[in-house]
């Protein structure tokens, strides 16, 4: 799980960090702090990944390139 690249950013509209895993489409979270955003990214790629599966969807191997910026 933690291999997939997270992207965190402040979205000033929102006022929240945004944590967006690009590898798996569709695959964001977001959060008060910088911490929380990642946390529930990390929740978001778990959903993601079990629900691919129980459809029978392909998961994509990660790239191995994780970046977190802020």
């Amino acid at each position: 799980m933690d291999k997939y690249e997270i992207i965190i950013f402040w979205s000033e509209e929102d006022k929240v960090f945004v944590a967006d895993v690009p590898e798996l489409p569709g695959c964001m979270a977001h959060g008060s702090s910088y911490e929380s955003a990642l946390s529930n990214a990390r929740d978001a790629i778990t959903l993601w990944i079990k629900t691919a599966k129980e459809f029978k969807d392909p998961v994509p191997q990660p790239k191995g390139h994780r970046l977190a910026y802020a």
